[in-house]
């Protein structure tokens, strides 16, 4: 995926197995162990990211969120590795008024984000003393589908565009989080719940108007509106900015 294509380059340093989807399937416990075997960390990337489908596929989300993350978890622990565990702020309601804390309770409003929020309990229960979980959101990078991609398609085909000024978030880099992920993977990844996304802080507006700026377009072109407009199967968060004070740890 996306963050996959950025982070392989970031371990560069390090001796890195990275099957793909159709080589190891997650839920397959025999074949996770003898892929997990001989490595001192292993980091998922592996999720079910279609939001809107896990609201009529909540079974298939949930397999790869959080059944094949529990997996994953359990046999790094059986074979004295430790997991990096990359999760979303789904796991949260949008209803805070201030960033959230790593150890704010889960409340998802989604599929995807009962999915996600599960996943994370059972890569915690699953491996207590060795599990990273790193909360992520927001994700743009230049190997794969992204919101500024979509805006610059956009532009290239209408006048205006409309986006939601509803909804606050945390623009996040895949290279940078790439970045985040192989810190807390030279520090031993240390166990315990990390925000990894940007300090920053936008609605989809906001940063649909810096997009069009960046390019060199006229931001006037980008018309507010809310998120009752655009109306999804699956409801999304108003509010997705998460605290980093757990990386004071690494």
């Amino acid at each position: 995926g996306m963050l996959g294509q950025d982070l392989l380059p970031a371990l560069a340093a390090h001796d890195v197995t990275a099957p793909a989807r159709a080589e190891l399937d997650i839920t397959d416990e025999a074949a996770v162990r003898a892929a997990v075997a001989g490595h001192d960390v292993v980091v998922n990337l592996a999720a079910y990211t279609a939001v809107d489908a896990a609201e009529e596929h909540e079974d298939a989300a949930r397999a790869i969120n959080a059944t094949g993350a529990g997996v994953l978890a359990r046999a790094a622990a059986d074979a004295g590795a430790r997991i990096v565990h990359v999760s979303t702020d789904y796991v949260f309601d949008g209803s805070a008024t201030s960033p959230y804390p790593e150890d704010a309770p889960h409340a998802p409003v989604s599929a995807y984000g009962r999915t996600k929020a599960e996943g994370e309990r059972l890569v915690l229960e699953g491996h207590p003393e060795g599990a990273s979980v790193v909360r992520t959101a927001w994700l743009y990078g230049a190997g794969g589908p992204s919101f500024p991609a979509t805006m610059l398609r956009l532009a290239a085909s209408h006048d205006t565009v409309s986006v939601v000024d509803d909804q606050r978030g945390q623009p996040t880099w895949t290279v940078d989080l790439a970045a985040r992920i192989v810190e807390l993977v030279d520090a031993g990844a240390p166990a315990g719940v990390f925000h990894g996304t940007a300090t920053g802080e936008a609605t989809w507006y906001e940063l649909a108007r810096a997009v069009f700026a960046e390019a060199g377009l006229d931001p006037e072109r980008v018309r507010p509106t809310d998120s009752a407009s655009f109306v999804r199967p699956a409801p999304r968060p108003a509010y997705s900015v998460l605290g980093h004070d757990a990386w004071a740890r690494v």
